[in-house]
């Protein structure tokens, strides 16, 4: 399995997830095609794209866009319930075992895309991009005066020195970063060698920056080890999800940690093998949660999966969007924040 997060700034004359050069009939054909764009954006009264410099309104809703945005804090930072996920800002899509979705997505998102996206996310309330896409988020910023926050994630490596770690993580406060988490991946993996040391000492050396710092994982394992080894960590970063789609993995077939070894009956989709059991255990935990692939990999409707996480407990809620999606996401989210606010786990943030 491959849980790299594939893409990087576009080389000069190409297209930001291709190799393939931008030919003059090609470029031609896309600046007639953005011009009616344009054109069909204003006679809508949809957004459009932001000129160079310009000064956009961070987190202010145009009238008629719907529900205010709900918010929370880690420490003292304002965060929207609803984050951008980072995939999908990186370019990384999960694909399940239908091969041409990644060429596809590559072939939408290009980086004036993107840009769009970040302008869209912030006049509907999002004000901030978790894990992955850092220069994306810090051009959107600078070129074209967004002030969208990130949080990206710590890898810690296999016989990585503490010097090593120290040095990873002042890069990712670099970064612009509003808070810190370690990886979901390397969570999994530190616990699954029984490495809590090396855990409770990614944690030490980020806590150093004066920054909120979680941990994260796909496995329960992750935050129960936290708890029971007193890692001072200030929020948990779990996937949550029901497993009420078609290709769920079968429950005689679930093992923990199979998004890493993989295995019979495993898809690009399974990333929370006990549910019931994530929610018992994050009611016992008194630091925020934000749950991540709460849609399974776009197995679960926005509408099943946003209630779901938010009555089963979750502060937070990092979902991969698309541009045309945002608004609807944003809407729902404010309307089941407020349909729960009254819930077994309380809101920590």
């Amino acid at each position: 399995m491959n849980l790299k997060h594939t893409a990087g700034l576009a080389q000069p004359q190409t297209d930001r997830f291709s190799s393939n050069p931008v030919t003059r009939r090609g470029f031609l054909l896309r600046s007639t095609q953005a011009a009616a764009g344009t054109a069909a954006a204003l006679s809508t009264g949809a957004t459009v794209p932001l000129a160079r410099g310009a000064e956009p309104p961070p987190g202010e809703r145009p009238a008629g866009m719907g529900t205010e945005m709900p918010y929370g804090k880690l420490g003292e930072v304002k965060i929207s319930r609803l984050l951008l996920g980072g995939n999908l800002v990186a370019g990384y899509m999960h694909c399940r075992d239908l091969k041409y979705v990644g060429a596809l997505f590559r072939a939408y998102v290009t980086e004036q895309k993107l840009m769009e996206t970040f302008q869209l996310a912030e006049q509907q309330g999002i004000n901030t991009v978790f894990e992955t896409g850092a220069e994306y988020v810090r051009k959107y910023n600078r070129q074209y005066g967004g002030r969208m926050q990130f949080i990206p994630h710590i890898k810690v490596e296999p016989g990585q020195s503490d010097e090593a770690l120290r040095t990873h993580i002042l890069q990712q406060v670099d970064t612009g970063a509003c808070a810190l988490y370690v990886w979901g991946v390397a969570g999994d993996r530190l616990v699954q060698a029984g490495a809590v040391e090396r855990l409770a000492k990614a944690v030490e050396l980020a806590k150093t920056q004066k920054l909120p710092v979680g941990v994260g994982g796909h496995s329960l394992q992750v935050p129960m080890t936290c708890e029971k080894h007193r890692i001072p960590c200030d929020f948990y970063v779990k996937t949550f999800h029901s497993d009420n789609y078609p290709s769920a993995t079968p429950k005689a077939l679930r093992k923990d940690f199979m998004w890493l070894d993989g295995g019979e009956g495993w898809y690009d989709n399974m990333w929370c093998i006990n549910a019931e059991e994530t929610v018992a255990f994050m009611q016992t935990v008194t630091k925020p949660w934000l749950a991540f692939k709460v849609l399974a990999a776009g197995a679960i409707y926005p509408r099943d999966a946003f209630l779901y996480a938010f009555r089963s407990g979750a502060d937070f809620i990092a979902v991969g969007m698309l541009d045309f999606q945002i608004r609807e996401n944003c809407d729902l989210t404010a309307k089941v924040v407020r349909l729960t606010q009254k819930r077994e786990r309380p809101w920590l943030a």
